[in-house]
């Protein structure tokens, strides 16, 4: 759903039916839209397979590009104005004369104090806010992160009740109240999963270099007016995981990773930032994570290290109240 939102500039409310908001049954309800998306959905997979080998080489955003009626004369703007970083989604050829991979993890390692000190980093525990996009309003928020990769994040009287992210390492979670009727546990899959884990990984970036394998160094990159050197590794062999480090201070910025879907590629990003020294280590109390349909922001204000953590803290997290089976 989220592809969609994106390429075409709509919401949930542009193709699910008016009841839909009193009773979840109701999205299955057919629309107009619904089939006239079918049906370019069949149009998009039938070119991949005449002209591209069954290869996906045209998606939605492909002519869609934000708007719901494709462009059809091109925009003098887009070629004469200034160009916006567009983001890999492949694999790139290592760039001549940049640095090695591991020599760029190692710079970074030593900017937030070293691999003994990051080494003696086992769990954390805090307290912050959580802001989602296009509301002002901040909302009170727990984490909770154990070594090597398990994280929980609570975030209090959202929509009227807690919402619940988790990751045990192996496989995440998430369930959220809704106004009317609250939503059902959703269990994690594919890059979604790979995306938890790798955010809850690196609440212990001494494991970085474990993480991920076939590592390269792509050409430079420019950030928020910052040049960023691109560090590209893998997770599951079949889509890169971008990581971007600072060129002045080496720490990281900002992870990339993708989620794969019927329809296209989903990127998910998470930009680090408000560096603060936290056991020895120094370590982001803010993360912005961004994804197709939606945006939020994580405020770490009270945070300690190597506390005791309970181990149910991280499994999967119970249905909240009137919520259906999934």
């Amino acid at each position: 759903m989220g592809f969609f939102s994106a390429s075409l500039g709509i919401s949930c409310a542009d193709c699910h039916t008016a009841e839909s908001g009193g009773e979840w049954a109701k999205y299955a309800d057919d629309s107009e839209r619904k089939r006239r998306t079918r049906g370019m959905i069949a149009m998009v997979n039938l070119i991949n397979k005449n002209f591209f080998g069954g290869k996906r080489e045209l998606t939605c955003y492909t002519c869609h590009r934000g708007s719901t009626t494709p462009e059809t004369t091109p925009d003098l703007t887009q070629f004469y104005s200034t160009l916006r970083y567009r983001e890999p989604d492949r694999f790139v050829n290592p760039f001549p004369g940049a640095p090695g991979a591991e020599q760029v993890l190692d710079k970074y390692l030593q900017a937030i104090g070293g691999a003994e000190k990051i080494s003696r980093l086992t769990s954390l525990v805090a307290k912050g806010t959580y802001q989602t996009y296009g509301i002002p309003k901040k909302y009170p928020l727990e984490m909770f992160a154990k070594a090597p990769a398990q994280r929980t994040v609570i975030v209090h009287e959202l929509a009227g009740g807690d919402s619940i992210d988790t990751c045990d390492g192996h496989e995440a979670w998430t369930v959220a109240p809704a106004l009317l009727t609250p939503l059902p546990v959703q269990q994690r899959t594919g890059g979604e999963v790979d995306a938890a884990k790798l955010t809850a990984a690196l609440t212990f970036p001494g494991q970085i270099k474990t993480l991920l394998h076939d590592w390269r160094v792509g050409p430079p990159a420019v950030i928020d007016d910052r040049d960023m050197t691109l560090v590209q590794g893998t997770m599951n062999g079949q889509f890169p995981v971008n990581l971007y480090f600072d060129d002045e201070t080496a720490l990281l910025s900002r992870t990339v990773t993708y989620a794969d879907s019927p329809v296209g590629l989903a990127p998910i990003q998470v930009d680090y930032g408000d560096y603060r020294e936290l056991g020895g280590a120094k370590l982001p109390l803010k993360l912005v994570v961004t994804w197709l349909d939606g945006r939020s922001i994580i405020q770490l204000t009270d945070a300690q290290v190597n506390v005791p953590i309970d181990p149910v803290r991280f499994a999967r997290p119970a249905a909240l109240p009137g919520a259906a089976a999934r």
